[in-house]
């Protein structure tokens, strides 16, 4: 699939992700809603003549390929929704957006993910239950969701960067700048092993009509969302009702009746919006992980040689070589047919052998 008619898509105006998935799913592809007649496209459910006769296809490609020059001059990823490196459990949200730009190493599809948020004007309580749980969090093995805010947000990246947990920061704006500009340090240490995920074009400034709706992406990309420390009215409690409306879990730390800043967290478990929590292992037991599931099991050689092909053992031998490796070195290395090649990297992938990282690369499961 093109990745020109894949970004062009986000850039035709009145058309938000929710129309811009049912036209793909009716054209077959991002490539032919280009490419069929617009009258076709009247027949997509949602979708208004009006608004198909408004639309400006040839300034939309047009934006796209300045986008796509963009992405590829500064080794951005640009992950489509139909792509298994998409957050899968985002994807099922409805409104998910159609792609998302990445920067940095991360599975986005680990065993277990976990939002946390809270305000920007973090107490030494606040931190120090962040802390506290980050630490706990980290025997689990759960990758670490949050936006890169001032208070919270900032405290649980760097919370992750210490313990070398995997963790994405959400951003409200393009990569091609940082908001708040205080936060690069620890934005590039994320990249090492996390990331920063957005699904704003170059060029989007960090206005505040962004925020709302890069929070469900917050919410939507997590088993569960965690607040810790807000106010009754901000992004944290924006963020925890569009969980509850995703039908994902949400806990909360109480605090004392008096605090400003315990006062949303008590408003969400008084009204039964958010479990009660206390530490990490009241949320391991409510979302019933166990720390022995935590080590991924490794293919089993035997079952490698009988299940396997020549071809997919060959792959198998590549990757166990190194940690991960980019499509384009494995064509190398392996003298395969880059079609023959991702054919058997997407038998490997679908058996649960290989795993698909950013940057077209795979390792090992």
């Amino acid at each position: 699939m093109s990745l020109i008619h894949q970004l062009a898509l986000t850039f035709i105006k009145n058309i938000g992700p929710v129309l811009a998935k049912s036209m793909v799913a009716y054209a077959g592809s991002a490539e032919n809603v280009f490419l069929i007649h617009s009258s076709k496209l009247e027949k997509v459910p949602g979708i208004a003549a009006k608004t198909i006769k408004q639309i400006d296809f040839k300034a939309a490609l047009l934006r796209a390929e300045q986008e796509a020059a963009y992405v590829t001059k500064h080794n951005i990823d640009v992950i489509f929704y139909t792509d298994a490196r998409y957050p899968k459990r985002l994807r099922a949200c409805n409104d998910a957006p159609v792609l998302l730009y990445a920067q940095g190493k991360v599975d986005l599809n680990p065993q277990r993910v976990i939002s946390i948020v809270g305000t920007r004007k973090a107490t030494a309580y606040g931190k120090d239950l962040c802390k506290e749980l980050v630490e706990e969090l980290h025997t689990y093995g759960a990758l670490v969701v949050s936006g890169l805010a001032y208070g919270i947000d900032v405290a649980a990246h760097k919370d992750s960067v210490r313990l070398n947990v995997p963790t994405v920061g959400v951003l409200g704006h393009g990569l091609d700048r940082l908001y708040p500009a205080a936060h690069r340090s620890i934005a590039d240490k994320m990249l090492l092993n996390g990331g920063l995920l957005t699904e704003y074009p170059s060029g989007t400034a960090p206005d505040r009509e962004n925020f709302p709706a890069r929070n469900r992406i917050v919410a939507g990309m997590a088993d569960a969302t965690v607040v810790i420390e807000a106010g009754i009215k901000g992004g944290a409690l924006i963020t925890a009702e569009i969980a509850n409306s995703y039908n994902r879990d949400v806990f909360a730390f109480p605090g004392r009746v008096n605090d400003e800043f315990s006062e949303g967290c008590n408003y969400l478990i008084r009204h039964h919006k958010a479990g009660l929590l206390t530490n990490a292992a009241d949320l391991a037991y409510a979302l019933g992980w166990e720390k022995d599931e935590l080590i991924p099991k490794k293919p089993n050689q035997l079952m490698l040689a009988m299940d396997l092909t020549a071809d997919e053992r060959l792959i198998m031998d590549v990757l166990g070589q190194t940690k991960s490796i980019a499509i384009d070195e494995l064509t190398l290395k392996i003298g395969m047919p880059v079609s023959l090649l991702t054919m058997n990297l997407l038998n490997l992938e679908m058996q649960g052998f290989i795993r698909s990282m950013p940057g077209k690369a795979y390792c090992i499961s």
